[in-house]
């Protein structure tokens, strides 16, 4: 139970994989992206 366990959040990091125990953070997206300046604004 330590950095060897494949099982254990420890020895994901000294392996520097990822799982359950230790899944990769997303990045979140920026505003900027989700607003598109090209398009003009619709009129109803």
């Amino acid at each position: 139970m330590g950095k060897g366990d494949k099982k254990t959040k420890r020895g994901k990091i000294h392996r520097g994989t990822f799982g359950t125990r230790r899944p990769r953070i997303k990045k979140k997206r920026s505003v900027e992206s989700k607003i598109n300046i090209n398009e003009k604004a619709k009129v109803k």
